[in-house]
C-alpha cells in the first residue's frame, strides 16, 4: 500500500535545497541579527517615497486579488521602453519569470547553456524541469558571449543565459558588444539576457535589441536599483508570441496588489532613481577604498555590489567570509573557481560599511592563520 506521495521520477532525483541560504536562516543559526546586511544585493537605500505611499494606499484594498493582467504596470513599462504592451510580461521577480520560462522551454534532456559560476537560480529552474546544463568558464572575470553561443551551437541548446551586468562579478559588456555577438547565436536558441542591474550601469550597457526580436528575451527587475526586493516584481521584454505563451503556465494571481501599485509609482519617480544611483556609486567607491586599505583588490563594478579579490584561492576567501559572518557582517562569495577567490559585498549605508571596515582586518588576520 502506498503511504507517501508518488513523486515524479525527476523530483525524486532533486535535492531539497534552495540556491541561497538567506540571511534570516543564518541569523537564526547564529542566534543574533547581523550588524550589516550587505550580502544579497538588496538596495538598502529603499524604494521611492512615492512607491511607499502607493503601497500603503493599496493596503486598504489588500482584500482584493491583484489585477491578473498587471494592466497598468504593463502599459507603463511599455511606454517607458517604447514597445507594445504585448512585448511585456510582469512576474514575481526575475526568479519567477525564469521559472516560467524554463517550464515553457525545457523538457527532460534538453540542453541549456550558462557560465560556470553565474546566477544559480537559473540553474535551479533548469534542473527542476530536467534540463541538462552545459557550462563555459568566465574569461578574465567576464561572461563570454561568443563562447556561450559556441557552446549552445555545439550542444544544440534551447536556452543560453547571460547576465549583463554580471552577478557575481559585477563586470559588464557594452550593449553594442552583446548585439554584435548575437551573430553567433545558433538558430532556434533563445538568449535569456538578465539585465537586473542595468539601471546602475554605465550608459550604453543596455543592449539595443528590438522587442520583437525572437532570439532574445530580456529580464528586468524592481528588486535592485528600485529598492523593492521584498515586493517581488520583475518583467520580461520579448516577442509577442513568446510573451503570450507565458499565459499558458504562469500563476495569474501571483502579483500582489500592493506590489503592482508600488512598482507603478517607482517607475514614475526618476528623481529618486537618480538619487539612489548616486548613493550606490558612493557606496561602491567606499567598498573599494576599504578593500585597498587592507591589501585587497576591488574589481570594477556596474552593479550595486563589489567583488573583492582576496588574492589567494577559494578556501582563503571562504575563511575571510566566515570571519566576517562570525562578526555580524552578512556577505557572500562566488561559487566557482577562479572567481571564488573573491568575496562579494553589496552596497550599504555608511553605518553598514563602517561595520564592514571594522570587521575586515580581524577576519583577514584569522583567515591567514588557518
Amino acid at each position: 500500500m502506498t503511504t507517501h506521495p508518488r513523486y515524479t521520477r525527476l523530483a525524486q532525483t532533486l535535492p531539497s535545497t534552495v540556491p541561497f541560504v538567506g540571511p534570516e536562516a543564518q541569523e537564526r543559526l547564529g542566534g543574533s541579527p547581523f550588524a550589516a546586511r550587505i550580502g544579497a544585493n538588496e538596495n538598502v537605500f529603499g524604494p521611492s517615497p512615492e512607491a511607499i505611499r502607493a503601497m500603503q494606499a493599496a493596503s486598504a484594498d489588500i482584500w482584493k486579488y491583484g489585477d491578473p493582467e498587471s494592466y497598468d504596470l504593463r502599459h507603463a513599462l511599455a511606454a517607458k521602453h517604447r514597445v507594445a504592451p504585448e512585448n511585456v510580461m510582469v512576474g514575481e521577480g526575475i526568479d519567477g519569470l525564469l521559472g516560467y520560462l524554463a517550464r515553457l522551454i525545457v523538457e527532460p534532456g534538453d540542453a541549456v547553456v550558462t557560465s560556470d559560476g553565474a546566477y544559480p537560480t537559473f540553474n535551479y529552474h533548469v534542473a527542476g524541469f530536467g534540463g541538462v546544463l552545459h557550462k563555459v568558464p568566465y574569461r578574465d572575470d567576464y561572461e563570454d558571449p561568443k563562447a556561450l553561443f559556441a557552446k549552445a551551437a555545439e550542444a544544440g541548446a534551447k536556452l543560453v543565459y547571460l547576465a549583463n551586468p554580471d552577478n557575481p562579478m559585477g563586470s559588464w559588456h557594452s550593449g553594442r558588444a552583446i548585439v554584435e555577438a548575437l551573430e553567433y547565436l545558433p538558430t532556434g536558441c533563445l538568449l535569456v539576457l538578465d539585465e537586473a542591474y542595468v539601471e546602475c550601469a554605465p550608459e550604453g550597457t543596455a543592449a539595443k535589441v528590438a522587442a520583437d526580436d525572437p532570439r532574445v528575451i530580456r529580464m528586468r527587475t524592481f528588486s535592485k536599483v528600485y529598492g523593492m526586493a521584498g515586493a517581488r516584481v520583475g518583467y520580461a521584454l520579448g516577442a509577442p508570441d513568446l510573451i503570450d505563451a507565458f499565459h499558458k503556465i504562469r500563476n495569474h494571481f501571483g502579483m500582489n496588489r500592493a506590489a503592482q501599485a508600488g512598482a507603478l509609482a517607482a517607475l514614475a519617480d526618476d528623481t529618486w532613481l537618480a538619487h539612489v544611483r548616486d548613493l550606490i556609486a558612493d557606496s561602491r567607491n567606499r567598498i573599494g577604498q576599504i578593500a585597498l586599505e587592507h591589501g585587497l583588490t576591488p574589481l570594477p563594478s556596474a552593479t550595486n555590489f563589489v567583488a573583492i579579490d582576496c588574492g589567494r584561492d577559494g578556501a582563503y576567501a571562504k575563511a575571510v567570509l566566515d570571519g566576517l559572518v562570525a562578526r555580524g557582517i552578512f556577505v557572500r562569495m562566488p561559487f566557482a573557481a577562479p572567481q571564488n577567490r573573491c568575496i562579494r559585498v553589496s552596497c550599504g549605508t555608511p553605518a553598514d560599511l563602517d561595520a564592514f571596515a571594522a570587521a575586515l582586518p580581524e577576519a583577514l588576520t584569522e583567515a591567514r592563520t588557518r
